[in-house]
């Protein structure tokens, strides 16, 4: 079966094709970072808008390249939540009418199941029980996963999560949006010691985490600092340790508690080569596995959001055709898919 995959739940507009025999057969995606640089944020209004403008062409492109007709689209699979509303509903009445017109099964996915389930679609996938850390723009969470389906939050942030402490602590330095990455590369020029920031949280008990007060931190140091190009790039490089070096505190408790020996990293900090080094640092020292997607799967994508769609239609877990997404969306109470594999 192909399954269309169709991702509107920010600021970008992904599409892909996934047949379930034959893996990923196309992908593209279109960012909206451009629209949004001059307000310094996304605007839910014109992200929703660019997302009518964007969708058709990219399901058109996909289809062109990967010599497939719509008449031969087997299932639709959109994002239904989390995210901002009137982009989930772009997404969701897009892919309800392409599976009513083809007569085919829809069904939504959760966008967070997306990002969890994307190194499923790697070479050597992991298998549950697992433990995830999925750091994507708006969410931070560290979950124990049992099968497929079976998700059992174990911490998340409190306020920022790590992505949003990231675009914010590089904006209040004067960094061009969108900050995260920007800040990344600065860090890179940045001199070891120059400042120190605390790691929150890792001296209680728990998984939880929390960005806020490490990014009021970085506000005052930056504050009294002479404000210059190299202070920058210190301040990044020791804001970009802390958050690294919280992450990866919290994975190996995470690891130790549940007994998992492979821990699963995905969304957009994801991507961050610092944290991936020391996660696979300290998944060699403690003898677990560490499982990434490609980097081009880390961020918001039409590909992840076809995987997960493909296991749900697989498990006869088409919904109605009634247009509804859900802002807010708790990943736990996803119905489980016993017995699932990878398509």
């Amino acid at each position: 079966m192909i399954v269309v995959g169709i991702e509107t739940s920010c600021d970008e507009t992904g599409l892909a094709l996934y047949q379930t025999d034959r893996g990923l057969l196309a992908h593209a995606l279109y960012s909206q970072v451009d629209l949004h640089a001059e307000y310094g944020g996304v605007v839910p209004e014109l992200a929703s808008r660019d997302h009518v403008r964007k969708l058709w062409p990219l399901l058109q492109h996909c289809l062109d390249e990967a010599g497939v007709s719509r008449a031969q689209i087997g299932g639709v699979a959109y994002t239904a939540g989390p995210g901002l509303v009137g982009a989930l509903l772009v997404g969701a009445a897009g892919a309800r009418g392409l599976a009513w017109s083809l007569g085919v099964p829809a069904v939504g996915v959760h966008h967070m199941e997306g990002h969890l389930l994307a190194p499923l679609m790697e070479d050597d996938p992991p298998a549950a029980p697992f433990v995830a850390l999925l750091v994507s723009g708006g969410h931070t969470q560290l979950v124990e996963v049992e099968a497929i389906g079976r998700y059992q939050v174990l911490g998340e942030t409190l306020d920022d999560a790590a992505g949003e402490a990231f675009d914010k602590t590089a904006k209040l330095m004067g960094l061009p949006y969108p900050g995260g990455p920007v800040l990344s590369r600065l860090a890179e020029q940045g001199r070891n010691g120059m400042f120190k920031f605390a790691r929150p949280m890792i001296d209680r008990p728990g998984f939880d985490f929390s960005f806020s007060g490490l990014k009021t931190q970085v506000l005052l140091a930056w504050q009294q600092s002479d404000q210059g190009e190299q202070t920058r790039a210190d301040i990044a490089c020791a804001f970009q340790q802390a958050v690294v070096d919280t992450l990866t505190i919290k994975c190996e408790r995470a690891m130790r508690e549940t007994g998992a020996r492979c821990l699963v990293v995905a969304g957009g900090v994801g991507a961050n080569r610092d944290l991936r080094a020391r996660l696979q640092q300290a998944g060699l020292a403690a003898g677990w596995r560490v499982c990434f997607p490609r980097p081009e799967f880390c961020t918001d994508n039409g590909a992840m959001i076809a995987f997960a769609g493909a296991l749900r239609l697989a498990a006869g877990q088409a919904e109605s055709s009634a247009i509804q997404v859900q802002p807010r969306w708790d990943m736990a109470r996803l119905a489980p898919l016993e017995g699932a594999g990878a398509p």
